[in-house]
């Protein structure tokens, strides 16, 4: 188990959520990792890091297949600007690199941020590490970190 494994499983112990780490293969695309995991696309959700003008973060969690509507996002949190900061900054704010990052054990509990469509599913997210999916219950996993939930995407290009 990794260190960063580990702090994921903690972080959701002390939350009473309820997670399973699986390992996976590295995958080329979403449909291929979706497929590789045995679930829809949609299932798959990134957990992205998005940076207020203020200096702090959020995490948005969006449904494979799906892409922040930043209007919606905006008019969600209350703010005229957010953006996707670089790898390194993302790294900072939460101790996971890019592509592992999920809102559990992160090293700042940041507000969530849930599409609505991911409401009564459940889902994978990154593990905090590479080669690594995290499953829970969607519904707990918004329960535990108190994520507001909205209509904050729209469907890919």
């Amino acid at each position: 188990m990794t260190d960063q494994q580990a702090r994921v499983r903690d972080a959701a112990a002390a939350r009473g959520l309820e997670i399973e780490i699986r390992e996976r293969p590295a995958a080329g695309s979403l449909p291929e990792a979706a497929a590789l995991l045995g679930i829809p696309p949609s299932g798959i959700v990134k957990t992205l890091v998005v940076k207020r003008s203020d200096g702090t973060y959020l995490f948005a969690l969006v449904p494979g297949g799906r892409a922040i509507s930043w209007p919606k996002l905006r008019a969600v949190v209350g703010v005229n600007k957010l953006r996707l900061p670089d790898a390194e900054l993302a790294f900072e704010a939460t101790g996971y690199v890019r592509g592992t990052i999920t809102p559990v054990g992160s090293t700042t509990d940041w507000p969530v941020f849930a599409d609505e469509s991911i409401v009564g599913r459940r889902v994978a997210l990154g593990a905090g590490a590479h080669g690594y999916s995290l499953f829970v219950e969607a519904d707990e996993l918004i329960r535990a970190y108190g994520a507001t939930v909205a209509d904050i995407t729209v469907p890919e290009d």
